[in-house]
């Protein structure tokens, strides 16, 4: 692959390849997307995470909510949503998502939220609340909650459990050994524990992985059998990109027939259903993770 300077970081960078390109942000869709997200002041990690399947997801009439604020209390590697102070909790949060879902029509809900480690409950009520408002305002809309680690504070998560959202997800994000790296205040044991008590608890469960971080393919092959030694359901696969010279660089672009063989090894070692591509993200196609059950 050929290689491109950085004058802004003057880091040396891999050119994209050409299975990389995604469309513009065009049509009658994106723009009620857009006017809704901007009328009732929501915070998405479409445009905090940078995705670059905004303009397809929102061309469809689809978004992941991002509950809780738009500022993290903690500095991933390799995440574009501001870190830093966050403001205090908007109590009426919950109640404008939800009237956005059902102003949308929306069937199938994908809601995730920054950390919130200065919270003492983790910001665990605002979740549980968005999903009751949600399930009050539309009661045949299904949701995929994407939730932090809540710091390893078991009572927090049981909130998540009691709520009993259809599919709940946590990322692991990267393999063990770049963990520390990759997600400073993390923990990729603690994160098997999180996906190990949501199973317990009777929840459907769902992680995603980023590649090209400088994983090697064993690593790869040990993190998805980590995921299933927990009984995750779902598996997301996709290449990670960096969202700013700040961030981590990429190490390699993963080529699609990669992907494609990854897909087929987590089907073979028992995951319900598989997203694996180049362009995949935690929320992508999650309509389908559902439905395949």
């Amino acid at each position: 692959m050929s290689e491109i300077l950085d004058t802004e970081s003057n880091q040396i960078r891999i050119k994209k390849p050409k299975w990389l390109r995604v469309k513009l942000p065009i049509g009658e869709n994106y723009k009620k997307v857009r006017a809704l997200v901007d009328e009732h002041k929501l915070h998405t990690i479409c445009e905090s995470g940078s995705c670059p399947n905004m303009g397809e997801c929102w061309g469809e009439g689809t978004a992941t909510f991002m509950i809780l604020g738009n500022v993290c209390t903690r500095s991933c590697g390799f995440c574009a949503v501001q870190t830093g102070r966050p403001l205090e909790v908007d109590e009426f949060e919950p109640g404008r998502v939800a009237h956005s879902v059902k102003t949308m029509g929306v069937k199938h809900a994908v809601i995730t939220s920054v950390d919130r480690d200065d919270l003492k409950d983790g910001g665990s009520t605002i979740w549980t609340q968005t999903v009751k408002a949600v399930r009050h305002q539309s009661p045949g809309t299904t949701m995929e909650t994407l939730i932090p680690d809540f710091a390893g504070k078991w009572e927090n998560l049981q909130q998540i459990i009691d709520v009993a959202p259809e599919i709940v997800s946590h990322n692991l994000e990267t393999v063990r050994r770049l963990t520390k790296q990759v997600r400073i205040q993390a923990k990729y044991d603690r994160s098997l524990e999180v996906l190990f008590r949501l199973k317990k608890g009777g929840m459907r469960t769902k992680s995603g992985v980023m590649l090209g971080l400088g994983e090697t393919h064993d690593e790869v092959l040990e993190t998805m059998e980590d995921l299933r030694s927990v009984s995750v359901d779902i598996l997301t696969l996709g290449q990670y990109l960096q969202p700013t010279p700040k961030h981590l660089p990429v190490q390699e672009f993963i080529t699609p027939e990669r992907f494609y063989e990854y897909r087929e090894i987590g089907i073979k070692m028992g995951f319900r259903y598989v997203e694996s591509g180049p362009l995949v993200r935690s929320s992508y196609h999650a309509e389908k993770h559902i439905f395949d059950f």
